[in-house]
């Protein structure tokens, strides 16, 4: 229990936290002093108590001692590391951030950066203080409430080749007239637009993940450069094509799958292992270079070469939109195409495709369609036979 007690001219107010430490404070009044108790020991009781001397600890120097313990990708700590370098409360007593602090801060990023990358900072740095208050060392979350500038419609922002597109794109893939300048490509296209991978799980593919017979393919790993803390670490790295350091690991976001191939892409991926690789271990790389598997920078490179010969201007990762937008036509669910294009939750699939799926008009427009067609072909029947 709490106390208050006169002491000189002013009322003091004590207490005692979870572990037993005694805080006091002056009053001039009692009421004061005894409020003040009351509200204290309340927090104690709730469990939610903060320890008024906690939040002296600045964001940067919460940010350094709890940033090492978080189980990141070394993508994910490069992005988290430039958030926080970039916020204008750094050297800021974590006490004293308040949620104007941080809606200047995304007001300077905002003259300079898209609003997804806004968001993204935005949305590291909320996990920070977050891990404040869980900690205990500030009483609330100070991004509650900041609004985000807006991010453009998925279908504004969302570019989709077309069918003859990509029959440019794979076309243009392996000149005839240069052979030798993007060997196996055709193959690498295909697998984008006809199986939905990311250029890191297509880097990936291994001769052994594919099942000729059953037509499927296992997604079981992904390639990508090797950040400076992978090569600390040591684990799991591989050299590339030019001695180029990467590191293989699981596809993100537990997004391991198998993935059904069409027959189309059955056949051009067996012409790629008769052409490129016809011997070896199962093991071996599907898209390699003297057993040694290529790079995001080679890829990359064959892509632009690729599309400016094709005569358009998609990025790789679009054609694995045009994977799903041909699910979505084909009437498939949202779970199955979630499940086909790796997403971790069919929340991601919705806010990334809901626009590609059928609206209740489309619908109601096509099923009045076929009524009317049924109706309008009986009346011609009729005719013809009065005639």
């Amino acid at each position: 229990m709490g106390w208050v007690w006169r002491q000189d001219r002013a009322w003091r107010g004590a207490y005692r936290d979870e572990a037993g430490k005694q805080h006091t404070k002056s009053f001039t009044r009692q009421i004061d002093a005894k409020r003040w108790v009351a509200t204290e020991e309340a927090k104690v009781v709730r469990g939610d108590w903060v320890n008024p001397a906690a939040g002296k600890t600045t964001f940067a120097a919460f940010f350094a001692d709890w940033s090492p313990r978080q189980v990141w990708l070394s993508s994910t700590r490069e992005n988290a590391d430039l958030a926080v370098a970039g916020v204008t409360f750094g050297e800021m007593p974590l006490r004293a951030i308040r949620r104007s602090h941080v809606e200047s801060w995304v007001k300077q990023m905002s003259a300079s950066l898209a609003p997804t990358t806004i968001d993204t900072r935005f949305t590291i740095v909320r996990g920070v203080f977050r891990a404040a208050v869980a900690d205990r060392l500030i009483p609330s979350d100070p991004t509650i409430g900041v609004v985000l500038p807006r991010k453009r419609r998925a279908e504004a922002a969302m570019s989709i080749p077309t069918n003859a597109d990509v029959a440019k794109l794979l076309n243009a893939a392996e000149p005839p007239n240069r052979p030798k300048s993007r060997p196996g490509f055709t193959a690498f296209v295909a697998l984008c637009a006809f199986a939905g991978l990311r250029r890191g799980e297509v880097l990936g593919v291994q001769v052994g993940d594919i099942d000729f017979l059953a037509r499927t393919l296992r997604v079981k790993r992904q390639i990508q450069r090797a950040k400076g803390a992978d090569i600390a670490a040591g684990k799991d790295l591989a050299e590339a094509v030019a001695g180029i350091t990467v590191i293989v690991r699981p596809p993100k976001y537990e997004s391991e799958r198998t993935i059904y191939l069409p027959d189309e892409l059955v056949t051009i991926l067996s012409e790629h292992v008769r052409q490129h690789t016809p011997t070896g271990e199962p093991t071996r790389w599907l898209f390699s270079e003297a057993d040694r598997p290529w790079h995001d920078n080679l890829v990359d490179y064959r892509w632009r070469s690729t599309r400016t010969d094709a005569g358009v201007a998609f990025k790789l990762h679009e054609l694995r939109h045009y994977f799903a937008s041909g699910l979505i036509a084909a009437g498939c669910d949202v779970v199955t195409v979630q499940r086909a294009m790796g997403h971790a939750a069919a929340t991601t699939t919705l806010s990334t495709y809901a626009h590609l799926w059928p609206t209740v008009e489309d619908k109601t427009r096509a099923a009045a369609s076929g009524m009317a067609a049924a109706v309008l072909a009986s009346q011609t029947r009729s005719v013809d036979s009065q005639s």
